[in-house]
């Protein structure tokens, strides 16, 4: 059991049998109130999103998760499929379960895929992943005072924002947790 000063933003709470991510934690001192915790949690099965508010001595159940790593192996119209690297099985989550991560898979990328009473819950992409650019548009001249970027494409189809020498066929750097662009390869 966790209490409240130990809720902080990444723990992973069990609430109704189910996982939840913190993603976001308030902690109000009232003047001579207890304390009051507001937190926005994170399913971890179903990705919604719900808000829980714990006050003075409640105390929340951690959830029981397990990590391993998994290689990414392709993607259909509704799941994304996975080998264990330690094991060896193939298993499949579904995309809406995914989330925005989905924009950042490649092939045989190498994923943290967290389980929840052994079945998987959710995947954590490395930080920083180098992407191929497929499409970018020309830069234009005279156009360079300040910080100026554009549009590119990458090869699992995200979009993100790149300064202006990046040109179609380069490697860049993407942050996975933002989305934005962070360098070259």
């Amino acid at each position: 059991m966790l209490s409240l000063n130990e809720i902080k933003i990444g723990a992973l709470l069990k609430i109704s049998d189910e996982p939840y991510a913190v993603i976001r934690a308030d902690h109000h001192k009232m003047g001579r109130g207890g304390a009051v915790l507001k937190i926005k949690l994170k399913n971890l099965l179903n990705g919604k999103v719900i808000e829980k508010t714990f006050q003075g001595n409640d105390k929340a159940e951690e959830a029981e998760t397990e990590i391993s790593q998994a290689n990414y192996l392709y993607k259909t119209e509704t799941e994304a499929c996975f080998m264990n690297n330690e094991n060896f099985e193939q298993f499949s989550l579904p995309l809406e379960q995914i989330g925005h991560e989905l924009k950042f898979l490649k092939e045989n990328l190498d994923v943290d895929v967290l389980y929840f009473q052994g079945q998987p819950a959710c995947l954590k992409l490395p930080v920083k992943i180098s992407l191929k650019v497929v499409s970018a548009p020309p830069g234009v001249k005279g156009n360079s005072a300040g910080n100026v970027t554009k549009t590119v494409q990458l090869e699992t189809g995200a979009q993100v924002n790149a300064p202006m020498f990046i040109n179609e066929g380069d490697l860049v750097i993407v942050n996975t947790d933002t989305g934005e662009y962070v360098g070259r390869a």
